[in-house]
């Protein structure tokens, strides 16, 4: 696909960051696709940004302003997937392939989170569809949220290579609070849940969101998470399981805003979510 229409010589978008509330680990394969999974989540106020700059000459600039990395290179062959900045070297690569007939765009692609990498939030994904939202506004895509978040995972997951599930960019692709169903074959349905407005206030005023001062590689989590569904892990795979069921029930608390219900249950899940790896 190709647009020929007046191309913009700057665009911005951003995606929100999410905070997992139930069912975090049943949305990785093989877990997924041999039992199916369910998570609740839902998006806050904190974003992944993008700026895309259209510039002159025959090179591309890479800067994530908040971790201080910088790539630039003249353009050619398709970039090697390596650090720094593999993720939006990845995204550039996909997206000149498959919507501009291979050819490259001079651009500067500029990115910063409003917290830091490896906290919990699903920062790395909701980059990338941070930045793909602002190839879609620059290039005309016409990308639906099922298509943004589909593109983000293939980019992520087979194309760079990181280890992860799938609720993250499902999550920034759409929005809001939602339940999430993942299945075989790669299937995932998003469920959008309508929260009545006072029990969104209630929620509001009953959270506390800490930066512990760590980060983490959840890569790392993910592969000894993996390990324990293959090798059918008993108490790993029960307590995705457990998580599975908590999902639900995380969902009724939420809608009919039982919150002290909520608050148990998130309470139990938790222990829950500490056995499906020792690094967790």
């Amino acid at each position: 696909m190709n647009t020929r229409r007046q191309m913009k010589k700057r665009v911005s978008a951003r995606a929100p960051l999410r905070l997992g509330l139930g069912g975090g680990g049943t949305d990785v394969s093989p877990y997924s696709e041999e039992y199916g999974g369910y998570v609740l989540n839902a998006t806050i106020d904190q974003y992944a940004h993008c700026i895309i700059d259209v510039i002159d000459g025959n090179r591309a600039v890479f800067h994530a302003a908040d971790r201080q990395e910088h790539f630039e290179s003249e353009l050619g062959e398709p970039f090697l997937l390596t650090e720094p900045l593999a993720l939006h070297k990845g995204i550039y690569n996909r997206v000149m392939r498959d919507f501009n007939m291979g050819k490259p765009l001079p651009l500067r692609i500029t990115t910063y989170a409003d917290v830091i990498a490896g906290s919990g939030l699903g920062t790395s994904s909701t980059m990338v569809v941070a930045i793909l939202q602002a190839f879609d506004e620059l290039l005309g895509l016409g990308l639906g949220e099922y298509d943004l978040a589909h593109l983000a995972y293939e980019i992520e997951r087979i194309d760079v290579g990181l280890s992860g599930g799938k609720q993250d960019q499902y999550a920034a692709a759409f929005g809001g609070f939602n339940f999430m169903e993942f299945g075989a074959e790669g299937r995932v349905i998003v469920n959008p849940l309508r929260v009545k407005e006072w029990i969104v206030n209630e929620m509001e005023s009953s959270l506390v969101l800490f930066h512990t001062g760590q980060s983490r590689e959840s890569a790392r989590i993910i592969d000894e998470q993996r390990a324990n569904v293959r090798a059918n892990n008993i108490a790993s795979v029960d307590a995705m399981h457990e998580l599975k069921r908590d999902a639900i029930t995380l969902k009724e608390a939420l809608l009919v805003g039982d919150l002290s219900g909520f608050s148990a249950c998130l309470g139990k899940s938790w222990e829950s979510k500490k056995k499906l790896a020792s690094s967790v």
